[in-house]
C-alpha cells in the first residue's frame, strides 16, 4: 500500500507522489496511501507540496469497485473519509500545487482541487464523470468547481460528464497556469521550490485569509486581519527580512519559515 502513493523530500519541498500503474486508480489502497502522506506531511518540517503523478495520466479517476454494494448507511462514512482527505490538503499550513498531466478524473480531480493551485499540461484533460455510476461527486469537487468557476459552470462540468482541457479550466480560472507537456514538470517543479523558500507563515496566512473571504466575504475577512496579520510581526522571518529590506534593498532577504 505503501508503495502505490509516496511523500518525497526534496529540500524544503516535499512531493506527493501517485504510482500505483496503470492508471492510478482510487480505491481503498491508494486512498489509504494517500492520507498516510498527508499526515506525513503534516508532521514534516516541509515548506510546501508538490502533488503529481506517476505513468501516462495523472489518475483514471476512483476504482468503481469500490461503490459495489456499498448501502447508503456505509456510503455516509465513506464520504466523510474522503472528504477528510480534501480538508487535510486544504488545511496544510504551507502552499500546495498540484502537477497534472494527462487524464484527471474524479476523485484525482477533486484531490488537485483541495490544493492552492493547479498546474497543467497543454493535452491534459479533467472531468467529473461520475454520472456514468449514477453518482455526483463526493469529494468536495462540484463546490470548489462552483468556488473557482461560479455555480453555472460547475453544473455544466458535473451534469455533463464530459471531458474538458486544461486551456478551457484556464479560462475558467479552475486551473491555474498551462504549459506545454514537455516544460510542465521542470516548470512546476521549480515554482514548488520558490513557494518552499517563501515566508511559510506568512503564506499560511494568506490562505487563512482567502478562506475567510469565500466564508465569510470581504468584510468578513477584513474583521479577521488583526488576528491573521499582526502574529507575523513577532516571527524572525519578517524580523530579518525588513531589516534587511532597510540594509540591502528590497529582494535580497531568504526565509527559513520561523
Amino acid at each position: 500500500m505503501a508503495d502505490r502513493a509516496r511523500l518525497e523530500r526534496d529540500g524544503d519541498l516535499g512531493v506527493l507522489v501517485l504510482d500505483d500503474p496503470p492508471l492510478n486508480l482510487f480505491g481503498r489502497e491508494l486512498t489509504q496511501a494517500v492520507v498516510a502522506c498527508l499526515e506525513q506531511a503534516e508532521r514534516e518540517p516541509i515548506r510546501a507540496l508538490l502533488v503529481r503523478a506517476e505513468g501516462r495520466v495523472f489518475t483514471g479517476g476512483a476504482d468503481v469497485n469500490v461503490f459495489h454494494g456499498l448501502t447508503p448507511d456505509e456510503a455516509e462514512g465513506f464520504i466523510a473519509s474522503l472528504l477528510e482527505i480534501t480538508h487535510r490538503l486544504e488545511d496544510l499550513p504551507m502552499p500546495t500545487l498540484a502537477c497534472v498531466h494527462g487524464l484527471c478524473l474524479t476523485a484525482g480531480f477533486e484531490l488537485s482541487l483541495g490544493c492552492d493551485m493547479i498546474w497543467a499540461a497543454e493535452s491534459a484533460q479533467f472531468g467529473l464523470v461520475e454520472i456514468v455510476v449514477g453518482l455526483t461527486p463526493l469529494m468536495g469537487g462540484t463546490q470548489r468547481v462552483a468556488e473557482r468557476a461560479g455555480p453555472a459552470r460547475a453544473r455544466e462540468l458535473v451534469m455533463s460528464g464530459g471531458l474538458y482541457s486544461a486551456e478551457v479550466l484556464e479560462r475558467w480560472n479552475v486551473v491555474n497556469r498551462v504549459l506545454p507537456d514537455d516544460q510542465l514538470q521542470e516548470k512546476a517543479l521549480r515554482f514548488a521550490h520558490r513557494l518552499a523558500k517563501g515566508p511559510t507563515q506568512a503564506n499560511a496566512a494568506t490562505k487563512r485569509v482567502v478562506r475567510a473571504v469565500l466564508d465569510d466575504g470581504v468584510r468578513g475577512a477584513d474583521a479577521r486581519m488583526a488576528e491573521i496579520g499582526a502574529p507575523l510581526f513577532g516571527t524572525e522571518d519578517l524580523q530579518r527580512a525588513v531589516e534587511s529590506f532597510l540594509e540591502n534593498g528590497p529582494g535580497k532577504a531568504t526565509f527559513e519559515g520561523r
